[in-house]
């Protein structure tokens, strides 16, 4: 752990071994905090910064995985909580864990569930001992803590998990966590409640630790919270990294505050997580949300954007983004991005047909879309590693104007 924010010494790349985990850092910036290296796990390498695509139940939703492959990435996301409701752990342990279920064979990464105390808390009860979900199936009570994510996770067999922890609403949302019913509490109750997230986050990562049966070959990484209090993040990043783990992850961010709060939250956090370990910024996010957090000294992105707005017909281009539904795309003989190789531009599938597929509720619509924008996350995350690699973070906003323009954040 390092409480001094300082630039990253350069010199000869070393792995670090830490459980089933190597790491090493290969680059950096004389210009900022940013780094390049490679990730090792039992299930392959990946390069970083990386960004994950989200398979939240063991799929992209019209996109198979090789698609997925072949556009770039190198590690996805699979969240515990909605796998351990549908199909549920046993039906994927007795495949053999997520990689043979969803014929995935390289890393994988588990969210823990425990994001979903903060997103659907207006169906939940939260204590000490975890959280009561009713189940979005069928109804039926669920309990998730630290114990029973880590068999969760164990099960589900991904090559990094996640730390079960107390992710609180940010006092920044416009309503209150889950509803927009809800009633804001008072500044007073806002830091009861984030003291509390704070203490709770510790013991429950001390508690997965000691649950987590399969340390042999599933990296653990513990979350750092804290809001939008640098003291309160300085006081996670100590104890939570005084916890001995592969890795480590900023959570709590993009969960309703703007980006300049983002900015200030992931530029004093991330250059105090250890130097040695993965550092992974979780939900975030839009491309200049992504340099920003690069450049802070962040490894690991994980977005649902690509698919999400794919299937929506908004679309990520190097200038900004399109949404094709709008009738000036109505005979627009020009692919998405000319500057882009995936199967939707290099295809020759024009705006104009991507439209028409959108209106006649065309099932090739959506998946060109989503295929386009996985591949342009994984194309900035190309030209990061290169500018890292020449030492040239200067070039990255010649090559992507969009980088200039206002950008939006999303939740983890």
């Amino acid at each position: 752990m390092s409480d001094d924010p300082a630039r990253e010494p350069t010199g000869e790349p070393a792995w670090n071994d830490h459980g089933p985990l190597r790491f090493r850092v290969e680059a950096t910036c004389s210009d900022n905090h940013a780094r390049l290296g490679t990730v090792e796990t039992p299930h392959g390498s990946f390069s970083t910064p990386a960004f994950m695509p989200v398979a939240t139940a063991a799929a992209m939703k019209g996109v198979l995985p090789s698609q997925v492959e072949a556009l770039g990435a190198e590690i996805i996301l699979n969240n515990a909580y909605h796998l351990m409701l549908r199909p549920g752990i046993d039906l994927i342990e007795s495949f053999g864990g997520t990689h043979r279920f969803m014929r995935w064979d390289r890393p994988v990464l588990t969210d823990s569930g425990g994001y979903q105390a903060f997103s659907m808390s207006d169906i939940n009860a939260i204590d000490d001992d975890g959280v009561s979900f009713r189940s979005f199936v069928d109804g039926s009570k669920v309990h998730l803590g630290p114990e029973s994510s880590m068999r969760v996770q164990n099960a589900i067999g991904a090559d990094i998990i996640m730390a079960f922890d107390d992710c609180p609403p940010s006092p920044h949302a416009r309503h209150g966590a889950g509803s927009p019913r809800a009633k804001l509490p008072t500044p007073r109750d806002w830091s009861a409640r984030m003291d509390q997230a704070h203490e709770r986050t510790v013991r429950w990562l001390e508690r997965c630790r000691e649950a987590h049966a399969r340390s042999a070959d599933q990296a653990l990484f513990g979350i750092v919270q804290g809001g939008t209090d640098l003291d309160r993040r300085t006081a996670s990043v100590d104890a939570i990294c005084s916890i001995d783990q592969p890795g480590y992850a900023i959570g709590g961010v993009a969960v309703g505050e703007g980006p300049e709060l983002i900015e200030k939250v992931v530029r004093h956090t991330a250059p105090r997580l250890p130097r040695d370990r993965p550092r992974y910024l979780m939900g975030v996010g839009y491309e200049r949300d992504i340099v920003m957090a690069v450049a802070s000294g962040i490894d690991m992105f994980d977005c649902v954007l690509p698919t999400r707005n794919g299937r929506m017909a908004s679309v990520f281009t190097r200038n900004g983004p399109l949404r094709l539904r709008h009738a000036r795309f109505k005979d627009d003989p020009a692919p998405i991005d000319d500057s882009c190789d995936c199967p939707a531009c290099a295809g020759g599938f024009s705006r104009a047909y991507l439209r028409h597929c959108f209106r006649s509720d065309e099932m090739v619509g959506p998946i060109l879309c989503s295929l386009h924008n996985l591949r342009h996350f994984q194309r900035l995350l190309l030209d990061i590693r290169t500018a890292i690699r020449e030492n040239a973070w200067s070039s990255l906003a010649g090559r992507w104007p969009v980088l200039q323009a206002a950008s939006d954040t999303v939740a983890e």
